[in-house]
């Protein structure tokens, strides 16, 4: 009998980590380049992202920092940045866009940088690594129930390539979600303007060759404006 349960006992995993408190958890220091996240006090390290998943990130930061720069709005776009989702539990999503006085907020208290449960993010973005149901579930429901107006997962798996937003919509009980699919493109319900496409951000380009040709085109303009400048025209009127 002791050889059939051995087995049995030996796969079972018994949890010895310590429990923390949010404050502790704030200001806890753990291994080098890693970062944790909390889920009911205890802690959960997060998975070192592959190079697909970091393009996509950065191609977010920066199409969010145009829009905000364009619509001259007072928000900041963050990746790093911790968001408080219950007495105990804390996530650190791919992306955040907030307001820039609740980033001070954050960056006044000491410890790790995180919004309080009442300090709510506008947007977070996660973009789905191995653990599916983490992303699709649980954050899913502490987003919810924190009242973040806009949820985003970006699932690049193939096969089940998507985005799905959620999104807190007056008169409905809690998230409601839309599908997007390669082919089309996103429309976010809290930035209605901020229109992309769904294959650039499943396979988005490198931010560096997309400043490179920002670049190009600002100083085609520019030589465009001297030339006509010398022909005594002013390029302010044409």
């Amino acid at each position: 009998m002791s050889q059939s349960i051995a087995p049995v006992l030996a796969e079972q995993q018994i949890d010895t980590s310590p429990t923390l408190t949010f404050e502790e958890y704030r200001v806890y220091q753990g291994e080098i380049d890693v970062k944790y996240e909390l889920y009911k006090g205890k802690l959960i390290p997060m998975p070192t992202a592959t190079v697909l998943h970091i393009k996509i990130c950065e191609y977010l930061v920066y199409q969010l920092q145009r829009y905000l720069a364009e619509h001259n709005l007072d928000l900041v776009v963050k990746t790093g940045l911790g968001v408080r989702t219950d007495e105990d539990k804390s996530r650190i999503p791919d992306v955040v866009v907030c307001t820039q006085s609740l980033l001070e907020q954050a960056a006044a208290r000491p410890g790790a940088g995180i919004l309080e449960f009442d300090e709510k993010p506008l947007l977070v973005v996660e973009v789905v690594s191995e653990n599916r149901r983490a992303d699709y579930v649980i954050k899913r429901a502490e987003y919810e129930l924190a009242n973040v107006p806009e949820y985003c997962i970006v699932d690049p798996k193939m096969g089940k390539q998507k985005i799905r937003l959620f999104a807190l919509i007056e008169g409905e009980d809690g998230y409601t979600y839309t599908d997007f699919l390669p082919g089309e493109e996103i429309v976010s319900v809290v930035f209605p303007d901020l229109i992309l496409s769904v294959d650039e951000i499943l396979n988005p380009p490198l931010v560096e060759e997309l400043i490179k040709a920002e670049q190009a085109q600002l100083q085609k303009a520019e030589r465009l404006a001297a030339r006509l400048r010398e022909l005594g025209v002013d390029p302010d009127t044409v």
